[in-house]
């Protein structure tokens, strides 16, 4: 897409200018304005909502601006949300857990940053690439356009290249939408990272020079700032969160809302104290204290009016689908009002990971949980199990005593593989509901092919290269790639053609060919697949195409739920459509805890109804 000059900020400029810029661009006179616009692009029909944090990082930014994006959604405008981040990785592919958390992966196959999920989620939408910008990315762009030449002999700087560069990609999003076909009303960017770090101040240069050439009604900038509360003092205090709201207005802007994270809500001294030293009017100070639930956010957003301010600092309000808005807001409270609702039933998910001492290393699957516990309106205690010490069945026995289910997640790496085996096997012949996912899914095979078919040396080549019996192999097409960090994966969204009647048909309503997101790089052998299902293990779930085997499942007549899924069901829950996977699993936990007893309708229609179980084999 050829690159085209902007017009000058200042509506008043007349067309010689115009002309003389163009030339410019041909000549030794050059002009210091370098704004690229898109084709297509219509200055002034899209708004921009930018949340910046201060203090420190960490404090929810993604489920602040998600949360409000939700709201402005709601009232039937098109949302975009982005993610900047400051690293210079060109995606999330290879960041440890423990630093980052987990790695979420878009139908398109990008690795992003956990928020994405959470955009995810929340907005009940299907993101892409356009939707993920990372320093990396931005400056491989500038840094490639100029080796072509792109900048016609300028010398190319931070101001006006790089910040030109972040400009284009937002004002690309807003072309783009969300891929319906209109533009977005509104994009709702996250600035990662707190204001005065140095990796992303140019992004902030970036933002701040684009309000200015939009023009006034285009741009609301939230800062997320943090209240201190320190126990030994017993009161807020809010001298930190000034000093972290000046630094953005050192850097050019000026909020227009002051959200304050806190422990408790926010009192009335400190938020008068904010709004003075931030020039935001009370009114527009929202108080984003420890709740219950984040789901309960949007709500309270609305209670306080902040979807209002919104639009009236955007010039919105025309805009608004008020019939759109009241069925939305109904479906959001049917969801968020069982949040609070009795849960007479519980259960116990065990769920065994590498990583099982960080939470965001299995968001996704953790919010997953929720999702189905809320629906099910039972309290699900998921207890996290390190598998590393996991050596013999007794261990395995003994790790998982008490729980109702057992999902093993995906992961990489030999540490804890075989703790999973053995933790598999204790699912498969104690008859406990089994979810494995991705090499969930890969261990369950090893687990079957060594303790049911006798092949003793099974194992993945991924953890035994020299394996007599290889079950798990690397993918043929990924082969060509060894050795390429980050780009040796199947990723993104793929078809998955489901057996009829099968068990995993069932949990999908009846299809056959479903759509789920990948992350892997090993496969079952095909050289295996006609010993293993001889042998009692069904592959219910194959690529529509090539032998790939992407669903696995037990009969109902030797256990009640055994499930693995190559692929990563957690990555497509929502909030007010459970995935799947996880309803089968969970409902099988509660009828595994409350045996013979009524679960309701919504329990019952993602069971099935096994002989009891008698495998042990």
């Amino acid at each position: 897409m050829p690159l085209q000059s902007r017009d000058d900020p200042d509506p008043t400029a007349d067309e010689a200018f115009l002309a003389r810029f163009a030339r410019s661009e041909e000549s030794s006179e050059l002009t210091e304005w370098y704004s690229p616009i898109p084709e297509g692009y219509e200055k002034g029909r899209t708004k921009y909502v930018v949340v910046v944090g201060t203090v420190m990082s960490g404090l929810g930014k993604g489920i602040f601006s998600s949360s409000l994006a939700k709201l402005i959604q709601d009232k039937g405008l098109s949302i975009a949300p982005v993610k900047m981040e400051g690293y210079l990785n060109i995606d999330s592919g290879t960041l440890n857990p423990y630093r980052h958390g987990e790695v979420f992966v878009l139908d398109d196959g990008l690795e992003t940053d956990m928020d994405l999920g959470t955009y995810e989620r929340i907005l009940d939408q299907n993101l892409t690439r356009r939707n993920y910008m990372t320093a990396g990315q931005v400056y491989t762009e500038v840094l490639e356009r100029e080796r072509r030449g792109g900048y016609l002999g300028r010398d190319v700087q931070m101001i006006p290249h790089v910040t030109g560069a972040v400009k284009m990609k937002l004002r690309e999003l807003a072309v783009a939408g969300t891929g319906d076909g209109r533009p977005a009303d509104v994009v709702f960017v996250e600035v990662g990272g707190t204001a005065g770090d140095y990796e992303n101040g140019f992004y902030i240069e970036a933002l701040r020079e684009l309000a200015f050439e939009e023009g006034p009604g285009s741009t609301c900038f939230v800062a997320l700032t943090y209240i201190l509360e320190p126990s030994i003092l017993g009161e807020q205090k809010s001298k930190a969160a000034q000093l972290g709201i000046k630094r953005l207005m050192e850097a050019g802007v000026q909020p227009h809302i002051v959200a304050c994270r806190a422990k408790n809500p926010v009192s009335r001294t400190v938020g008068e104290k904010i709004s003075m030293f931030s020039n935001v009017p009370m009114k527009r100070i929202f108080s984003m204290h420890d709740r219950e639930s984040i789901y309960t956010i949007p709500d309270a957003m609305r209670e306080g009016a902040l979807d209002r301010e919104i639009l009236s600092i955007l010039e919105l309000h025309d805009r608004v689908d008020q019939s759109h808005e009241d069925r939305a807001r109904v479906r959001w409270k049917e969801f968020s009002g069982r949040l609070a609702s009795n849960r007479p039933r519980s259960a116990t998910l065990g769920i065994t990971g590498k990583y099982a001492a960080l939470r965001d290393a299995y968001a996704s699957i953790d919010k997953a949980v929720e999702h189905c516990g809320i629906h099910l309106g039972a309290e699900i205690d998921i207890r996290w199990l390190d598998t590393t010490d996991i050596a013999t069945s007794r261990d395995a026995e003994a790790a998982l005593e008490g729980v109702d289910a057992v999902l093993v997640p995906g992961g990489f790496g030999t540490r804890g593989v075989e703790g999973k085996i053995r933790c598999v096997e204790h699912a498969r012949i104690r008859g406990l509901p089994y979810l494995g996912i991705c090499l969930g899914f890969q261990v369950a095979v090893i687990e079957y092919a060594r303790n049911v078919l006798g092949l003793a040396d099974a194992h993945s080549t991924e953890f035994d290269p020299d394996t007599p019996h290889p079950v798990i192999s690397e993918l043929p097409e990924q082969k060509r790639l060894e050795g390429i960090m980050g780009g040796t994966m199947r990723l993104g969204g793929h078809d998955v053609d489901l057996s009829a009647g099968s068990f995993a048909s069932h949990l999908y309503g009846g299809a056959t060919r479903i759509r789920e997101r990948f992350r892997h790089r090993y496969e079952v052998d095909p050289s295996f697949i006609e010993t293993l299902e001889s042998s009692g293990l069904t592959f219910s779930g194959r690529h529509p195409n090539q032998p790939i085997m992407q669903v696995l499942e037990l009969p109902a007549s030797i256990h009640p739920c055994f499930l693995g899924a190559q692929f990563h069901p957690e990555l497509t829950s929502r909030p007010l459509a459970p995935q799947p996977l996880f309803m089968g699993l969970l409902a099988a936990a509660l009828a595994e805890r409350h045996p013979g007893e009524d679960l309701g309708p919504e329990a019952a229609r993602w069971l099935r109804t096994p002989t009891p179980a008698t495998n042990g084999q």
